[in-house]
């Protein structure tokens, strides 16, 4: 009879996945209420029981290997179903209905981490999901179409809403895009934005007016893929929230005047709450949190 195949350390897998999501296993291990040392000797005896190597180093960071990648998403699936299993003995897999509205900033680069593990730990659990701009959100929740969404926080309401994070704005042009012959000559910059009312634009413009810096609207939009396939033509630059932003646009750091910071918080259309809510609740917050500082660091 041939050997068994080693079974995989789930523990190990857990500080591995957490490792490459936050980018960093000294960040993993705080997570993990761990020492730096426990992590890193996790990790090396999930190498020797996959006999390769899962990680190596590229400046100095740890990113995966090609054994590594491949091992990533079997490990997600792993601890998913184990995660299923234990929620499943104890009598906690989740139930009922959340409507949930996310701000359009957030969509792409938020929920997947989010509300994949959620609704496979959870398969009982409807999630009903709308990606919208602010005050379309703010409506729904008003008017009781939504039980929660993250937004941008709206203008003039500072007291009473859940801020759960301040998000520093930022012009963002494609990398390629050069702003100083147009500050030379004077010209009024291209200006990609959204249709008014919206926050960012009222944001840029009152930067740009305040700094006597000239500026025209280049280009309109009721989508944020449209801001950003502008900007990637070259059409001109906008001002948004780095969480988010394709990889293949650049923010103008120290060149134009800051457009401030904006809150992030999380509406809920009642004061009820329940353990679906609360998780749902707890994994934005964390979300919100660690993109933010991964675009601080």
């Amino acid at each position: 009879m041939s050997p068994l195949p080693p079974s995989l350390d789930l523990d190990a897998l857990r500080s591995y996945v957490l490792g490459l999501e936050c980018g960093s296993f000294a960040l993993a291990a705080q997570r993990l209420c761990r020492s730096t040392s426990a992590v890193s000797a996790q990790l090396k005896k999930l190498e020797q029981q996959c006999g390769t190597d899962l990680v190596m180093k590229q400046g100095r960071h740890l990113v995966p290997t090609a054994s590594g990648e491949r091992l990533l998403g079997y490990a997600k699936r792993l601890l998913a179903l184990n995660d299923e299993a234990v929620l499943a003995l104890k009598g906690e897999l989740l139930q009922g209905e959340i409507r949930l509205g996310v701000q359009e900033d957030f969509g792409e680069s938020l929920l997947p981490a989010v509300l994949g593990p959620l609704c496979r730990q959870h398969p009982a659990l409807r999630m009903t999901t709308r990606i919208d701009r602010n005050g379309a959100l703010v409506q729904g929740i008003r008017e009781g179409t939504l039980d929660m969404a993250l937004a941008w926080q709206p203008q003039g309401e500072r007291e009473g809403l859940p801020l759960i994070e301040v998000v520093q704005l930022a012009w963002i042009a494609h990398p390629e895009w050069d702003l100083a012959p147009l500050l030379a000559r004077g010209e009024p910059l291209p200006l990609v934005l959204f249709d008014a009312p919206c926050l960012m634009r009222a944001r840029a413009i009152r930067a740009l007016d305040d700094a006597g810096i000239p500026w025209r609207i280049a280009f309109t939009s009721q989508s944020l893929g449209g801001i950003w396939a502008a900007v990637q033509a070259g059409l001109g630059i906008t001002v948004r929230s780095p969480i988010g932003m394709p990889a293949s646009l650049a923010t103008l750091g120290g060149v134009l005047p800051s457009p401030g910071t904006l809150g992030v918080v999380l509406l809920a259309a009642s004061h009820e709450t329940d353990e679906a809510r609360c998780q749902l609740q707890r994994l934005l917050t964390d979300a919100v949190h660690h993109a933010s500082a991964g675009h601080r660091g």
